[in-house]
């Protein structure tokens, strides 16, 4: 019998780095590794890490670092990095953190089962020099599918499924795609609807790392949800940098129109959810059919940052305050109650205080259902580095504080005004505990970690995974408190 081995997989950052984390879990797990939930449990502990932002850097070092503890009194044996962090500064991370056995980039996932043997034999991989990776993509975009380039969640050839493949562990879509397993049992997954970005906002480094803009292949993307749904999944999130670019260089900007209505009628789902939209690329077709589609969720998470023009040109981005309201009144005009979302930047370089004036303006009048703020800061590698007219620490912290407020009482005034809405909630958790028994849930314009929730006034009859009619009697700041108008026979 071949020796036990087993892993733990800890996930940082967002929803894409989740649907990485199931894909190295299924090609581990392939491979005969034992996959375990606690990381004190495991021989190898790989901490999929986040790059995205100096406190999401910070988190995905205590989070190796914690790791490593286990080493002097658990089973542990290897702490390895995987991820944007990984990937992003490669060797640089390996030489600066040498409690992590190893560093791998997006290069070494085809290979995982190897890696992670040979550092837990006490081998050494020899961790990646960083590069450009929008550079290994062609630049025009038709010219990308048949580049034979890794691409987490996606193929890198055509091949047969491997025979015998354990319990819970597919290639989702068919030959073309990586092979994947669920880490946890809720009714919501993500999937990856493309990867990588061809924009070039000045203050974000993701393409860099992450790459040049590739769609997967609708039959992937739908053979992927239908084996999700066969696992109990209700709801699939899609995911990727810019879901607004999708099909341009399968040859039809307009795919994403046609796919919706395809994944919401796979037998099982109750719920599919676009997230990471594009405002300057949003189109008629594209707001007609989020906001018509039976089980499509009238949800916009529209990437705004900022709304004063001229903070947005320096962004290289597009927009104002009046274009960016006027798209939101297009949306509500054709779904009322559709959900809204953004991010914010202040203190970008050059930002004055009427620039912050405008950005006021605009979330005053946006009425959106959550809202992120961020304090600009310096990434390594993006044109904003080089820009005049930073702003001095003390004055971003304020001015994040000032909008951070802000945003929070919009938010809890957003949700006040749902108050009578009967909403569609999907039942996430249902808290066992007889102090004080709690049913947890969300509605449509709520996305999963980032946009609250809704508490149900009570548990009889909810099961998670169950899609209940539910009216809002009142509010908790973003979250909302509903009764049950039904348990009838709705998805269970």
């Amino acid at each position: 019998m071949p020796e036990r081995r087993t892993v733990a997989l800890v996930t940082l950052g967002c929803a894409r780095n989740e649907v990485d984390s199931e894909e190295l879990a299924g090609r581990l797990a392939a491979d005969g590794w034992e996959l375990v939930e606690d990381a004190s449990d495991a021989d190898v502990a790989v901490v999929n890490t986040c790059g995205f932002v100096e406190a999401a850097k910070k988190d995905s070092v205590d989070a190796l670092l914690e790791a490593n503890d286990l080493k002097d009194h658990g089973r542990t044996q290897a702490v390895v990095a995987v991820g944007c962090m990984a990937e992003r500064y490669g060797k640089d991370l390996a030489e600066a953190l040498p409690e992590a056995d190893g560093v791998l980039g997006f290069d070494d996932y085809a290979d995982i089962s190897d890696r992670l043997q040979t550092i837990l034999s006490g081998g050494i991989h020899a961790s990646h020099t960083p590069r450009d990776r929008r550079k290994l993509l062609p630049i025009s975009p038709a010219e990308r599918q048949d580049a034979a380039v890794a691409l987490p969640g996606h193929a890198q050839e055509i091949a047969p499924a491997p025979a015998d493949l354990p319990e819970g562990v597919a290639p989702v879509s068919g030959p073309r795609a990586p092979l994947r397993r669920r880490l946890g049992t809720s009714p919501v997954a993500s999937v990856k609807l493309a990867s990588g970005c061809d924009r070039r906002c000045s203050f974000c480094a993701i393409p860099s790392f992450r790459g040049s803009f590739i769609s997967r292949r609708p039959s992937d993307v739908l053979g992927e949800t239908r084996w999700l749904a066969e696992q109990g999944v209700k709801e699939v999130m899609l995911v990727s940098e810019n879901n607004t670019s999708y099909g341009k260089d399968l040859g039809d900007i307009r795919l994403l129109e046609t796919l919706l209505p395809e994944l919401a009628a796979v037998d099982g789902i109750e719920r599919i959810r676009v997230s990471y939209l594009q405002p300057a690329e949003m189109r008629p077709g594209l707001i007609d059919v989020l906001t018509s589609t039976p089980k499509v969720a009238p949800y916009f998470d529209l990437s705004f940052q900022h709304s004063a023009p001229g903070v947005l040109r320096a962004m290289r981005r597009f927009g104002d305050t009046d274009r960016f309201l006027e798209l939101l009144d297009t949306i509500r005009g054709k779904a009322p109650q559709a959900g809204a979302r953004s991010n914010f930047i202040v203190g970008f370089p050059g930002e004055t205080e009427d620039d912050l004036a405008e950005l006021e303006r605009f979330l005053t009048g946006a009425r959106l259902d959550a809202i992120g703020v961020f304090g600009y800061s310096d990434e390594e590698g993006t044109e904003a580095v080089g820009y005049d007219d930073k702003l001095d620490a003390d004055v971003i912290a304020e001015r994040l504080a000032h909008i951070s407020q802000l945003a929070e009482e919009l938010t809890s005034q957003r949700a006040e005004e749902r108050m009578g809405e009967t909403l569609q909630v999907l039942v996430e958790s249902v808290e066992p505990t007889e102090d004080e028994p709690r049913a947890y849930g969300r509605a449509a314009h709520q996305a999963p970690e980032t946009d609250g929730q809704v508490l149900f006034t009570t548990r009889e009859g909810l099961l998670p995974g169950r899609m209940v009619e539910a009216k809002v009697v009142g509010t908790e700041g973003v979250d909302l408190i509903a009764e049950c108008s039904e348990l009838g026979e709705v998805a269970r």
